[in-house]
């Protein structure tokens, strides 16, 4: 297993195993930037990747009201955080494009929300 490399966040270490994958950031080659997001997993349907929700409310001032919103974003769920299951709360940071919708990266399991 090679050394666990420093991505720049104050996260913590994952505990899994490094299957070689290189869009790993903490074992791979992957570099994280931009903005990071805490969000619920919805799906992981998906192999190697999750969707992540996140939901937001905000004021209306006219209705004097509060509205609800969510947005849903698909993330790399690299192989060395392990036990990510639906309904569990995750961090992800922006990377650079993986496929046509994966455009962030898992980077911790377990956030407090």
């Amino acid at each position: 297993m090679s050394e666990i490399r420093d991505i720049g966040v104050d996260v913590a270490k994952p505990t899994g195993e490094w299957d070689g994958d290189q869009n790993c950031p903490f074992y791979g080659s992957l570099r994280l930037r931009g903005q990071i997001i805490e969000g619920r997993v919805r799906s992981t349907g998906m192999s190697g990747s999750i969707v992540v929700e996140r939901e937001i409310t905000r004021y209306m001032k006219k209705y004097e009201r509060y509205e609800k919103r969510t947005r849903s974003y698909s993330a790399h769920l690299p192989s060395c955080i392990d036990g990510v299951e639906e309904g569990d709360s995750v961090r992800i940071m922006e990377c650079r494009p993986l496929s046509k919708t994966v455009k962030f990266c898992v980077i911790e399991k377990g956030v407090n929300q």
